[in-house]
C-alpha cells in the first residue's frame, strides 16, 4: 500500500477516532515522513503539547519508554537479526527465527492469534495419504509430549491409534 500524500510505501497505518461522534473514525496510511507530520502538527509550536513529542518518538521507533528486555540480546544463528530488531521492524529474518526466539514469539503468536498451530482448511481435492500422513506427524508429536510429561495411558492411546492409522496406510 502506498502512502496517502506520495508515492512512497505506507509503513503507519494510522485509525484516528472522532471524540464528538462514537463510532466515526478515519483511516490513514502514511510514510515515515507524513505520519510525523500528521501525528504532530504542532510545528508552529512544537514544545506546548507534551504529545508532541511522544508521537515523535512513537513515529521515529524510539524506545525511550520501554525498558530493554533481555530477549532484545537474543540473535538468530542463521540470519543475524536481533529479537530487538525483529520488534521495530515486524519481520522475521528467516525460518529459522521461529525456533531462535521460540519462547518470545509463542505468547505473541497465542495472543494475536489465539491458537500457536496452524488449523486451516485442507485442500479437498488433497490426496487421503497427504492427511494421514499429517495427523500422523501430529499423533506422534503429541505422543512425545505425554512420554516426556509421563502421562502413559495417553501415551498408550496415542501409540494405539498410530499403530491403526499406519496399519490403513499400509493396505
Amino acid at each position: 500500500m502506498k502512502c496517502q500524500k506520495c508515492s512512497k510505501p505506507a509503513t503507519y497505518h494510522i485509525t484516528d477516532l472522532d471524540p464528538e461522534v462514537p463510532g466515526k473514525f478515519a483511516v490513514f496510511h502514511f510514510c515515515d515522513e507524513h505520519a510525523l507530520q500528521h501525528l504532530a502538527p504542532a510545528a508552529s509550536k512544537p514544545d506546548s503539547l507534551p504529545v508532541g513529542q511522544l508521537a515523535k518518538d512513537l513515529v521515529s521507533g524510539s524506545s525511550a519508554s520501554r525498558e530493554p528486555s533481555p530477549a532484545d540480546s537474543l540473535s538468530c544463528p542463521n540470519c543475524q537479526i536481533s529479537f530487538a530488531e525483529f520488534r521495530s521492524t515486524g519481520r522475521l529474518g528467516c525460518p529459522y527465527d521461529y525456533e531462535a526466539f521460540r519462547d518470545e514469539l509463542m505468547p505473541l503468536l497465542e495472543n494475536i492469534h489465539g491458537e500457536v498451530r496452524h488449523s486451516g482448511k485442507a485442500p479437498k481435492r488433497a490426496p487421503r495419504t497427504s492427511r494421514q500422513q499429517n495427523t500422523l506427524i501430529r499423533l506422534r508429536n503429541d505422543l512425545k509430549r505425554a512420554i516426556a510429561a509421563e502421562d502413559y495411558e495417553a501415551a498408550a492411546k496415542l501409540r494405539d491409534e498410530i499403530k491403526s492409522l499406519e496399519q490403513e496406510q499400509g493396505r
